[in-house]
């Protein structure tokens, strides 16, 4: 996918979280998620503070090589809630918990995400899409950093609506970046051949667990699931 297409999905998984939280009120914002311990509000503020680290690292032009890509990333963050992340946890959920109501939150997310698009979109559409840039310790081409904030984008969209069954799903772009992400980190390992692409996202990202059937069919690569957390 080009650098541009990847703009297009980032924007897309953005404005998917939009219209999930956009028209909630202060007690669909308290519903339960698919992250242990995070209402709507905490994980929304964890996906807020995702696209502030976006305005950061598109403003943050690093020399190359890469030390990442949209796959590698991944592996500096194994599923399996580390210490750090618990911290992170608690620490998104009292942030989240300042704000007057919880209402405060999707504004802050509205004026964000809609910033971090059109950087992103400067971006790829500048003298060099293929630049790098620094994030979180690393380096990474922006393509791959659109890839790594829209996989994670999608996987919290699907966690902010388990509780809420009318809710918009991510869009198809959007997914697709995800799914490739996902067939990275898979590498040799078969996709079993009942897996939907909802299925795949949430049996693969750990958020529904593995059947027996999908262990006889994935063999010894079982025990490498989930992909990431």
């Amino acid at each position: 996918m080009t650098a541009s297409g990847r703009h297009i999905a980032l924007a897309q998984a953005y404005d998917g979280i939009t219209r999930v939280v956009a028209d909630l009120d202060d007690a669909d914002l308290q519903r339960p998620t698919g992250c242990r311990g995070w209402l709507v509000a905490d994980l929304l503020f964890h996906v807020l503070c995702d696209a502030q680290r976006a305005l950061v690292a598109l403003a943050s032009p690093a020399p190359g090589p890469a030390d990442v890509d949209q796959v590698s990333y991944w592996r500096s963050f194994p599923p399996g809630g580390a210490a750090g992340g618990d911290r992170h946890a608690w620490w998104a959920r009292r942030s989240a918990s300042a704000f007057e109501r919880p209402s405060g939150v999707v504004r802050l997310w509205s004026d964000t995400a809609p910033a971090a698009v059109r950087a992103a979109g400067a971006a790829v559409h500048g003298d060099d899409p293929e630049r790098c840039v620094t994030t979180q310790g690393h380096v990474i081409r922006i393509p791959d950093l659109l890839a790594t904030l829209t996989t994670e984008a999608v996987l919290h969209h699907l966690d902010l609506i388990v509780d809420l069954p009318d809710a918009p799903r991510p869009g198809a772009a959007a997914v697709a970046v995800t799914l490739t992400t996902l067939d990275g980190l898979r590498a040799d390992a078969p996709r079993p051949a009942g897996w939907d692409d909802q299925d795949y996202l949430l049996k693969a990202s750990g958020r529904r667990p593995l059947t027996d059937a999908d262990r006889r069919e994935l063999g010894a690569a079982a025990e490498r699931f989930p992909l990431l957390g």
